[in-house]
């Protein structure tokens, strides 16, 4: 095998108050070419993944170059960096003969993410709830739920997203949240969506990262009022996410009317159950 192609589904994190631990895989997808022989300059993440892969499989590093196409945003919340990463390490895994499992490639790729929240749903699909890579839960997500992306024509990096959280917060915000992420899980795991309502309501993050995004409460409490279960700032941002069960188009509208933005756009798209898939 000389070349491979890896598709990777987008992730929106933390759903709210489920900070560094849930998320769920989307119907968006990124997919990266991986193949033998030399080409142009990896890249810094690109190069980290080879690293981390040939260390862990004692596989004989090759040379290889690898390219990204598809429709998940750069820096906007959607896990792009997974699915760049996901890709890589699945593709050398496939060019290597596959001398590691599925459950370890995710392993290595929460370790280059720093966090398994968007790890998890790229890898596995579904929705994940997973605040180790050793603690992880899987549910299918039903196709009557919908998800309602506002994405902004504007990037925030992560690492600036995070710079902006304290080192502290109140006891009775972390209790709230706690309590707002386990009544999601609990939702999740028995498919009862409508318990979903009300249930994303987040003081760990999102009061925060508010000011590098000033529209995100008035996009999620549009999206409530058009018929949304509730909203939340999708990873890092700069995308916001609604959960629906009946007119998402409605809710859509309502995002790009309350976003105040000059350039954004709403798409409605559907949970991924699968994960990463060789194509």
């Amino acid at each position: 095998m000389k070349s491979v192609r890896v598709r990777v589904p987008a992730t929106t994190a933390n759903l709210g108050p489920g900070f560094d631990a849930m998320g769920i895989a989307l119907c968006l997808y990124n997919t990266t070419t991986v193949a033998r022989g030399r080409g142009e300059v990896l890249g810094d993440m690109a190069s980290e993944a080879a690293k981390l892969f040939f260390h862990t499989s004692g596989v004989k590093e090759f040379d290889f170059h690898w390219s990204v196409e598809g429709d998940v945003p750069r820096s906007r919340g959607l896990g792009s960096s997974v699915t760049v990463r996901l890709g890589v390490l699945h593709g050398l895994n496939e060019l290597a003969g596959k001398p590691i499992s599925r459950k370890e490639i995710f392993r290595l790729c929460a370790e280059l993410e720093g966090h398994p929240d968007n790890a998890a749903p790229g890898a596995f699909g579904g929705f994940c709830i997973a605040p180790k890579t050793g603690l992880l839960q899987r549910y299918p997500v039903r196709e009557e739920l919908a998800f309602v992306l506002l994405i902004p024509d504007r990037e925030l990096e992560t690492s600036k997203a995070r710079a902006v959280l304290p080192s502290k917060i109140p006891f009775s915000d972390a209790a709230l949240s706690a309590g707002y992420a386990a009544a999601i899980a609990g939702a999740f795991a028995s498919g009862d969506y409508r318990r979903l309502a009300g249930c994303f309501e987040d003081r760990l993050h999102q009061p925060y990262r508010a000011k590098l995004l000033p529209f995100l409460g008035d996009v999620i409490a549009a999206g409530v009022a058009a018929g949304a279960l509730g909203g939340w700032l999708s990873g890092a941002g700069s995308t916001v996410a609604c959960a629906a069960l009946r007119r998402p188009d409605r809710v859509a509208n309502a995002m790009i009317e309350a976003c105040g933005l000059e350039s954004a756009y709403a798409i409605v798209v559907r949970a991924d159950n699968g994960g990463v898939k060789i194509a």
